[in-house]
Formats: structure tokens, C-alpha cells, sequence
């Protein structure tokens, strides 16, 4: 019937939970330095279960992170090793593409703390120059405002290879970015930049369709990957936080997850997977359910 794009779910919290070890504030980053073999091994298992996307474990290999713990000279280190096991994962299925992923610059749904467009254009740059060469397209995921959507873009529009840009959006409202400002009011900057396609990530289910309604008109592919949390709590917006601050819902199970994420397509979405807390096994039931609907996976 339909081509679809089925990403991964959860790399971050994925990782976490197969490490066991204690939560820190460098959340996956210090999972890939202990025991990088979880990398590679959670890819191949998306891969196993349906995925056609790898999501490279860099969406919180920003500079600032790592100076926090004096890690700073690994940098460069860091992205490689997370492009090798996501590049060693796809190779090993035989198929599939690598997203390098771009998470906001200093913190996950903190739009407040935000640097200047010009700021980020260079950081952004700099990050985009060393994953280029190794991935498929680049992946702007959990953008909370139009502020922090022009400096991925701006950073982002040299790049070679396709880019696409997710917004994530308040958890009661799917109308809204996580900054409070209206997700319609992104439609200069998707004009301006020019995406390849727009999505909807780490938010609830329940919000998405409202997003996806909103990103509809936009002329673009688009779609979604929801989170598994029951909310974004306080104690998650203060600096330097770990993911012990969040909760995981006990209510979307992968029969669960699919069923509401199927309904996207009803609604012209053609790209959707999971974010934390949607694991491999959410996404080989995504994948069931897309087989049996007679879609085509891609």
C-alpha cells in the first residue's frame, strides 16, 4: 500500500537499562565508554526486529557535556566510536542507513537555555563535518523551540547529505513546542532550510496527532517516534540532571504502542518509530503490524 520508513526506538535509555550500571549525567555517553559492545549489540537487535534506520549513539556528544567530566579531548573519539558500531551494525545486517544524530546543545527540553543562532550554527557545524562522511542523513531530534530550530538548521544547511529536523512538543498539547510557542509557526523556517523531512519525537503518543495534523500541510514526508515516560518531570529540568528523575509508563506495551502508532499513518505519516522507553520490541510488532497492513518497509 504505502512505503514506510521505520526508525529505531530508544538508543539513549536503551543502552542505559542494557548496562545496568548507575545513571549519571552523561546518560549514554557513559554507557558507549564502558562497554561499547551494547552499542552495536542494540542497533543489531532494531535492525533484527524490523528497523531500516540506525540512529548513531551522538545525540548527547556535545562539548559541554564532556567538559563537565574533563572528557573534552575524547570528543572526536566519542563520535567515532558511535558511527563505527552503528556503520558495523547496519553492515552486519546487510542493509539499512545511519542517521547521525544531533541532540539540542546543552539540554534536553531546556529551551531556555538555548545559545544564539550564530552559536549554535558553529557547534552544530563543527559536529555535522565529522559525521557527514560516515552516515546517511543527519538527524536534528528533540527541538523544544524555533529558536533552537534555526541554529540546528543553520548548522546544518552545508550538509551534504539529507536532514531532517524533529520537534518535540508539550506533553498536553501536541500544538505546542516545548518553549510554549505554537508548532505551526515552524513553517517559515521548514520553507527557508528546507528539511527533507519534518517529525514529531520524545513525546507522548496521545500528543502526536495533533502535531502530525500540523505538519501535514507542510509539503514534506513526516511522521513520528513517541516516548514511553509518564511526564517530563520538575526534577528533569534542573541542570545536569540523570534519567532517574523520569518514570516509564507501565501502560504501553508493544501491542500498545503500535496500535496507536499505526493510526499515524491514517493521517499521512510515513516515517515513525520510537524514542526512550519504545524498545526492540515495540518496533518488531510495528513491523508485524506494517507487514501484515501490506506495506512496504523501506
Amino acid at each position: 500500500m504505502t512505503e514506510i520508513t521505520l526508525l529505531d526506538g530508544s538508543i539513549g535509555q536503551e543502552l542505559v537499562k542494557r548496562s545496568g550500571d548507575r545513571s549519571t549525567p552523561l546518560w549514554s555517553t557513559r554507557v558507549m565508554i564502558d562497554h561499547p559492545h551494547h552499542v552495536f549489540e542494540t542497533h543489531r537487535d532494531y535492525f533484527d526486529a524490523g528497523a531500516t534506520i540506525a540512529t548513531a549513539n551522538t545525540y548527547a556528544l556535545h562539548r559541554n557535556r564532556l567538559e563537565r567530566v574533563g572528557i573534552e579531548d575524547q570528543h572526536t573519539q566519542l563520535i567515532d566510536t558511535a558511527l563505527d558500531q552503528a556503520v558495523a551494525a547496519r553492515d552486519a545486517h546487510g542493509s539499512g542507513r545511519v542517521a547521525g544524530a544531533l541532540g539540542p546543545l546543552l539540554a534536553t527540553y531546556r529551551p531556555d537555555l538555548q545559545p544564539p543562532v550564530d552559536k549554535a550554527q558553529a557547534q552544530y557545524g563543527w559536529l555535522v563535518r565529522q559525521m557527514q562522511d560516515r552516515v546517511d542523513l543527519i538527524l536534528i531530534e528533540t527541538v523544544s523551540s524555533l529558536l533552537e530550530a534555526e541554529g540546528a538548521l543553520s548548522g546544518t544547511a552545508s550538509c551534504p547529505k539529507p536532514v531532517w529536523i524533529s520537534f518535540s512538543v508539550m506533553d498536553d498539547d501536541g500544538t505546542r513546542l516545548r518553549s510554549g510557542e505554537a508548532l505551526s509557526d515552524i513553517a517559515p523556517l521548514i520553507t527557508r532550510f528546507d528539511p527533507a523531512a519534518v517529525l514529531v519525537n520524545c513525546s507522548p503518543p496521545e500528543a502526536m496527532p495533533a502535531a502530525l495534523d500540523i505538519l501535514a500541510p507542510l509539503g514534506k514526508p513526516f511522521g513520528a517516534y513517541a516516548n514511553g515516560f509518564t511526564r517530563i518531570s520538575e526534577d528533569f529540568l534542573k541542570d545536569a540532571p540523570t534519567v532517574d528523575a523520569l518514570e516509564q509508563r507501565t501502560d504501553l506495551d508493544p501491542d500498545r504502542y503500535a496500535e496507536m502508532a499505526m493510526g499515524w499513518l491514517d493521517q499521512g505519516a510515513t516515517i515513525i518509530g520510537g524514542c526512550c522507553e519504545v524498545g526492540p520490541a515495540h518496533i518488531a510488532e510495528l513491523a508485524r503490524r506494517l507487514h501484515a497492513a501490506g506495506h512496504t518497509i523501506v
